[in-house]
């Protein structure tokens, strides 16, 4: 399989604190790959800087071969990066049609004016993560915490992303709410979308991912399969406590 997302020596510091040292990992097509560590190990900051949303004091990410570390988000979502965050958030006074429709809008001003809505594949989408059709014109204050999730799950898949960076996906969800997130990216997996899965639950994040990178204090520990990762000794005492 070819290397979609490849990070290189990202280093990011803030003020005296060392966030990311030296991280290197990449993901490759189709694959999906669980990133773990303790609280603080610089897993959300390893998203905002993949997205662009901060930017590294050295090392190079690149996209298919692409080197996207100056490239605005709004560039790199265009290239196919998309990503979900701990907390959701939701465009609060826009339904779940309208959530999903901002992200489906075209690259040119010109377009939006002239295109429109297009109610059946914003449809398509809601579905897609299990939405029914009479869930679009619900608007965020009245959704559970699982459908949270999977409106922001929907207004990802809406950008027609290459690879999704999905962030503490299962916190807060009951767990049948975990269960249905967990059938729906099993499902997205199959279609061959290419996962980055940050989650503390480890029980639902193992059957998910091919591979595992474990990373403390910014730094990464280990890497392999997920059963190898949690095996090794330095992540057991780093993110376990043993």
């Amino acid at each position: 399989m070819a290397r979609l997302l490849e990070l290189d020596e990202v280093f990011k510091r803030f003020g005296g604190i060392v966030a990311t040292n030296g991280l290197t990992f990449h993901v490759e097509q189709g694959e999906s790959l669980a990133l773990i560590g303790p609280n603080g190990a610089g897993k959300t900051t390893i998203f905002s800087l993949v997205m662009g949303e901060i930017r590294q004091n050295s090392g190079t990410i690149r996209l298919a071969g692409e080197e996207i570390s100056q490239l605005a988000t709004h560039k790199r979502i265009q290239r196919g990066i998309a990503r979900t965050y701990q907390v959701p958030r939701p465009f609060a006074d826009m339904d779940v049609a309208g959530n999903i429709r901002v992200g489906m809008m075209p690259d040119s001003l010109r377009a939006m004016l002239f295109q429109g809505p297009d109610p059946a594949a914003e449809l398509e989408i809601a579905r897609s993560v299990g939405f029914r059709e009479a869930d679009l014109s619900r608007t965020p204050s009245t959704l559970s915490m699982g459908d949270l999730r999977k409106l922001e799950l929907a207004r990802t898949l809406a950008t027609r992303p290459k690879i999704m960076l999905l962030d503490e996906v299962f916190a807060g969800l009951t767990v049948g709410e975990i269960a249905q997130i967990s059938e729906l990216l099993a499902q997205k997996r199959k279609e061959g979308m290419t996962f980055v899965i940050v989650s503390h639950d480890l029980r639902a994040l193992e059957p998910l991912v091919d591979r595992a990178v474990a990373m403390t204090f910014g730094k990464q520990i280990a890497e392999g399969t997920f059963q190898q990762v949690m095996g090794d000794a330095q992540v057991r005492a780093a993110y376990l406590g043993q």
